[in-house]
């Protein structure tokens, strides 16, 4: 299978991530992002997140230092309520314009386009409709509603990765612990699955979507 890099860049390169929800970045894409920021300390995270109060809050700030460490990450916390982020869609597009209007990011990692929730569902349509011109990749989440795909991108991860995005989630979400399906069986398995759909060394990798992408082509 064919891998591809990113490209190296003289300046530091911006990876902007988008969550609905306190814990989405981490479980869609947060063995990729250990892995970007172990291997590009140079990189600049712009961590967004739209739904976390209170507690969540500070679990989403402590999760974005960890997760980002030894990388510069800076943080926007909202508030928007729990699964209503439709019905104040015209504000949430308002924060949208803001990143825009200061980040011209190198990678967006978002939610898929076709999640069965609707918040994920409107973040990812927001992110493409608001970079127009940017290398997005749509990460998933595991659910009720029964709603993963075939993604089309793979990250391989190295088993030590895999086992801090687990250990990660489970020591700093502790308001998430009660809930049934956030385990550390969940979150290796799918991206055992991943693994193996991508014949990855180590047998673990995380999948995303990707709708755009533009290879560049060199003469020697």
């Amino acid at each position: 299978m064919i891998g591809l890099l990113l490209p190296v860049s003289d300046r530091p390169q911006k990876v902007l991530c988008l969550g609905a929800h306190a814990d989405d970045i981490e479980i869609g894409c947060g063995g990729t992002i250990l892995e970007l920021a172990h291997s590009r300390p140079e990189l600049r995270f712009h961590w967004v997140v739209f739904s976390a109060k209170g507690v969540r809050a500070e679990e989403a700030a402590r999760s974005a230092t960890l997760f980002t460490e030894p990388c510069r990450c800076e943080t926007q916390l909202f508030c928007f309520r729990d699964g209503f982020l439709p019905t104040q869609r015209a504000e949430v597009k308002e924060h949208f314009e803001h990143l825009k209007a200061r980040i011209d990011p190198d990678l967006i990692l978002t939610h898929f386009q076709d999640d069965g929730h609707q918040d994920h569902r409107l973040l990812a349509e927001l992110a493409w409709n608001t970079f127009r011109d940017h290398l997005i990749l749509e990460y998933e989440i595991p659910k009720y509603d029964g709603d993963l795909g075939r993604p089309s991108v793979y990250v391989p991860l190295a088993e030590e990765i895999m086992e801090r995005k687990c250990s990660l989630l489970l020591d700093v979400f502790l308001s998430q612990r009660a809930k049934r399906w956030f385990s550390r069986e969940l979150f290796q398995g799918l991206m055992r699955i991943r693994g193996m759909e991508c014949n990855a060394p180590s047998g673990y990798a995380e999948a995303f979507h990707a709708r755009k992408l533009v290879i560049h082509t060199w003469r020697g």
